[in-house]
């Protein structure tokens, strides 16, 4: 179990959607919060509304994450739980340009690894720390229409597990958040393929942060929103082949929605 009360936290990605969530319903369990977010006027708001302090950057470099780890510690004191939040949903297929395929792996994946860098030192000695990844279903599945936002966030899941595996008996406790659709501006954003696969599911962001606050009281690594996820992610797991046929009829729906109508 990881104590809210009194922990001080960090929301990166907290400007919004599930970030600003998250920084709110931990801030009304009587967090003292720290909010990042690239849009200084946003942080600025949900800081407000959290009684906590807005550290503006991108944490998409290793400047980012550096400055902002000094700027909580400086006001926090420790930090105890780092929300890992921040993601970005660029690029399509294999034409993506090279920069947005970086872009993504930046954000959605170094920037985890990046924290954890400076965090983990002061948490093994400590013996306590808490590492929450906002994944997505996309991490556990895939997301047709973005080959940059599902390989990277694979990988967020990957490194999630990793560092559950390499350092729980050290105190080490990891959380990976994976949502399917979440009412956002990312899902606004995501065109057909987001309307076509997800908006009917969606969920508000304070759904999210909810199930994260219970599988923070109970250790639970796998935070799941949408629980019919552990369906489908035990059926591309058992019977991979069956799956992808499933996707790809999906995806031929996303196409066929994208035809142009025949001139009348």
């Amino acid at each position: 179990m990881t104590q809210v009360s009194d922990a001080g936290v960090v929301v990166t990605g907290g400007g919004g959607g599930i970030g600003r969530a998250i920084a709110r319903r931990l801030a009304a369990g009587g967090a003292r919060v720290v909010v990042n977010d690239l849009d200084p006027a946003a942080a600025g708001a949900t800081a407000q509304e959290s009684g906590g302090l807005a550290v503006p950057g991108d944490t998409g470099t290793p400047e980012g994450i550096q400055e902002l780890i000094a700027a909580a510690r400086g006001y926090l004191g420790e930090i105890d739980i780092f929300c890992s939040n921040a993601g970005t949903g660029v690029g399509t297929g294999p034409d993506t340009p090279d920069d947005l395929w970086q872009r993504a792996w930046e954000v959605n994946t170094l920037a985890h690894v990046r924290a954890t860098r400076e965090l983990l030192p002061g948490w093994l000695e400590r013996g306590a720390g808490t590492l929450v990844i906002t994944a997505s279903a996309a991490g556990l599945l895939t997301m047709l229409g973005s080959a940059p936002y599902s390989v990277t966030k694979h990988g967020a899941v990957a490194y999630a597990e990793w560092l559950a595996a390499t350092y729980a008996h050290r105190g080490l406790r990891v959380h990976c958040v994976c949502p399917q659709g979440v009412r956002t501006q990312m899902l606004a954003d995501s065109g057909i393929a987001g309307e076509i696969l997800l908006a009917e599911a969606a969920i508000e962001p304070e759904q999210v942060a909810g199930a994260l606050a219970g599988a923070l009281a109970d250790g639970r690594f796998l935070v799941l929103p949408h629980p019919e996820v552990a369906d489908y992610y035990a059926a591309r797991a058992t019977n991979t082949d069956k799956w992808l046929r499933g996707m790809s009829r999906l995806q031929q729906r996303v196409e066929g929605a994208r035809e142009p109508e025949e001139p009348m």
